[in-house]
């Protein structure tokens, strides 16, 4: 049998119908597949279409991986990445192809390397009231990018979820946000009153008209279409950069930062590890434990910051106020109109 077939299988009805996975997987694995077949192809010295199966071994996969490293440079995250998708494909071998299983069992047998993990990058809650404070709210985007920044802090949202947020995910009667996630799972959280008002300002005051294929999108670019993920990245890395030092920034994702400062504040205010799962759309509780590794001492000190920081609400929120005061001036039209 040749490989070519059963790569096509794997992408044309194993994923989309038997797993159904995300588009944004299949194309993460698509990446992998555009680099392991002309690997293989040259590792045999033949054409790609001239791969079979039972090319598809042990030695061939861990010649992959060692060349990822060596030659491309991926760490080993990366590398570890590449062998899961392959791993997939095993298992698909397995399912469908029963007469297979030596073949994948030896292949589902190759390990994991070991890799070094990230500290957790959070930010502190001094640090959160900078980072907003670097939003200029004069500026035409600039309350769009400020409900942006406030609702990574408030749902952990990852960036390609919160540009994937539809209008009618948010329920500002029950102050609730629907959230699409990883695998397409749908998960519900509820969010703190100062984002649902800046939420509700947002959305009718200062949300642009988007194009016709990007109406039902939350957040508008401005080329008046959806977020990308890229983005999203883009404007947490320019008010970060804004308001810390480039060795701090060293040291945080500029979107996952938000993320882990979600997580952080929910440990400090007593949620159980599973709330903290379900809010940010774990899918294993194993990745939820790393905020459990922070010693007692700091904790204690952080949920002490978190406690004064979330203590205001947002019509306390002299930013905010000045806004509203801002904009009822007389020259708002004039100033609607140059937009």
């Amino acid at each position: 049998m040749k490989l070519s077939t059963v790569v096509y299988q794997f992408f044309s009805t194993y994923l989309p119908h038997i797993k159904g996975v995300s588009s944004a997987t299949i194309k993460t694995y698509r990446d992998a597949f555009t680099l392991f077949l002309p690997f293989a192809a040259n590792y045999y010295s033949i054409k790609i279409n001239a791969l079979s199966l039972d090319h598809l071994s042990a030695e061939l996969i861990l010649a992959f991986l060692q060349d990822l490293e060596q030659h491309r440079k991926n760490c080993a995250k990366t590398r570890n990445h590449r062998l899961a998708v392959i791993k997939s494909l095993a298992k698909m071998i397995r399912f469908m192809h029963p007469d297979k299983k030596l073949l994948a069992d030896n292949i589902l047998s190759i390990p994991q390397k070991r890799m070094q993990k990230k500290l957790i990058g959070f930010l502190y809650p001094d640090e959160i009231d900078k980072v907003l404070n670097a939003v200029d709210l004069k500026k035409s985007q600039g309350l769009r990018d400020y409900c942006i920044l406030q609702l990574l802090y408030d749902s952990g949202v990852r960036a390609s979820e919160l540009a994937t947020l539809n209008l009618d995910y948010f329920d500002p009667q029950r102050k609730v946000l629907a959230i699409l996630g990883k695998g397409n799972r749908y998960r519900q959280i509820e969010l703190e009153p100062k984002t649902c008002q800046l939420l509700k300002i947002y959305m009718t005051q200062y949300r642009i008209h988007p194009k016709p294929l990007y109406q039902q999108r939350l957040f508008i670019n401005q080329r008046n279409k959806e977020f990308t993920r890229h983005g999203i990245y883009h404007i947490c890395r320019k008010y970060l950069s804004m308001a810390l030092s480039a060795k701090r920034l060293k040291h945080i994702n500029p979107v996952h930062s938000f993320r882990h400062t979600c997580a952080i504040r929910m440990l400090a205010r007593g949620h159980s590890i599973t709330e903290i799962k379900n809010h940010l759309g774990h899918d294993k509780i194993e990745s939820t434990m790393v905020y459990l590794k922070l010693d007692l001492a700091r904790k204690k000190h952080i949920q002490q910051q978190f406690i004064q920081h979330t203590q205001s609400l947002l019509p306390h929120d002299p930013k905010i106020d000045k806004l509203i005061d801002w904009k009822n001036k007389k020259d708002i039209m004039d100033w609607l109109d140059s937009l």
